[in-house]
């Protein structure tokens, strides 16, 4: 057979098996170059939402293409500015940058609300992702202004800042486990600033949730009322997970990473011990997937027909990144990067058609209220990105 001859049956042939291929209105992402170039896709996604200082994208529904958006008093809000600031570091491409700009100082006057114990993810989700860019005095500011505002939330008595004012005729002083996380600030505000008393704040707020948060399993309880007479515990449980004795998936998540960033910042063995401790639960569970992506709650008797949580996989996956750079425990690293692994596939990133500014889709936000279910939500992307670069980074 010549040459010509050879090629010409050849093409015939790939031809006939492309047009027979069944009709999808999905492609098939299989391979790692179509993965990044999905990923990509849903990447400059969030560049084509467009600027409204008033509708920061929160969660979307993916059948109706409906988008959840919220001012910046919700606590979700610093997220999508640091989606982007986290995308700029990740690709060098400026368009990020100038953008996530943009978005961020929508957040500015938040720095002002004393009704929210959420600064740290408001403000240091976006403002301090913008420091690690580049050095900016007004950033700089903003996060000292932010952490005066939160410490007045700080009851001396109880040793905790208070969570949530809401329900105040059932939870006296409420304390969540997620307010962990909001200690970053605080941490950062004393390495700016030179004062101590923010630093001081979060160390009494961390040793009173590590008495007082966590199960003889090491699993933590989501909701810890006190007394503000005594300054004892008074309640233990919960808002968002299944009841009040289950281990809520994301509450367990915050656990773990809040302690690692917590012993950052001091180096006091005993959160290094308790994050070591709960990502030893997460981790082992009977009821974890084989893929390391958890159901909203270990506990939820429908499992395993129960909704994962996205968003759980990726904020534990970026806080055991770090907590393999103090242990140098390949455990965690390894179950980190499954995770990675398991995310880029077509299974849980966005398809090309879904429209818009979300990377990843099955996260749970608020079960209970039947909110947020098996959907998009921002902070799932925000958790994947810092946990991509922290890989990077090693």
């Amino acid at each position: 057979m010549s040459r010509i001859s050879y090629y010409t049956v050849i093409f015939g042939f790939t031809a006939f098996f492309i047009a027979c291929k069944p009709k999808d209105n999905s492609k098939n992402f299989t391979s790692q170059n179509t993965i990044e170039n999905l990923l990509e896709l849903r990447y400059k996604m969030l560049l084509d939402y467009p600027l409204d200082s008033t509708a920061f994208p929160r969660n979307m529904n993916v059948i109706t293409g409906e988008i959840k958006k919220v001012p910046s008093k919700d606590w979700t809000s610093g997220f999508f500015a640091g989606n982007l600031w986290q995308l700029y570091q990740l690709t060098d491409d400026v368009t990020y940058k100038n953008k996530a700009k943009k978005w961020t100082a929508f957040i500015e006057k938040e720095k002002f609300n004393n009704r929210t114990h959420d600064m740290g993810f408001k403000i240091f989700c976006s403002f301090g992702k913008g420091l690690e860019v580049e050095e900016n005095e007004t950033y700089k500011n903003i996060i000292v202004k932010s952490a005066q505002t939160l410490s007045t939330r700080f009851n001396e008595k109880v040793g905790a800042i208070r969570s949530w004012d809401f329900n105040e005729d059932i939870w006296e002083y409420p304390v969540i486990i997620d307010n962990m996380l909001n200690l970053e600030l605080l941490f950062e505000a004393t390495k700016i600033s030179g004062d101590s008393t923010y630093h001081n704040i979060a160390v009494k707020h961390a040793n009173t949730t590590l008495k007082n948060h966590f199960r003889s399993d090491n699993s933590t309880w989501h909701v810890v009322v006190y007394d503000t007479i005594t300054g004892l515990a008074k309640d233990k449980v919960t808002h968002q997970g299944f009841n009040d004795d289950s281990a809520w998936a994301r509450g367990q998540s915050w656990a773990v990473y809040g302690y690692t960033m917590a012993y950052r910042y001091t180096k006091d063995a005993a959160y290094l011990k308790q994050a070591e401790a709960t990502a030893n639960f997460f981790i082992n569970h009977k009821n974890l997937p084989e893929d390391g992506i958890p159901y909203w709650d270990f506990n939820d008797p429908n499992i395993p027909n129960a909704a994962r949580d996205v968003s759980a996989a990726t904020v534990t996956a970026s806080g055991l990144i770090e907590l393999y750079g103090f242990t140098k425990n390949e455990k965690y690293l390894n179950f980190a990067s499954k995770v990675l692994k398991s995310l880029n596939t077509e299974k849980y990133i966005l398809s090309e058609n879904v429209y818009g500014p979300f990377i990843f889709n099955h996260s749970t936000g608020i079960w209970p209220k039947n909110e947020e279910i098996d959907e998009p939500i921002v902070y799932a992307d925000y958790y994947y990105l810092e946990a991509v670069l922290r890989k990077k980074a090693l």
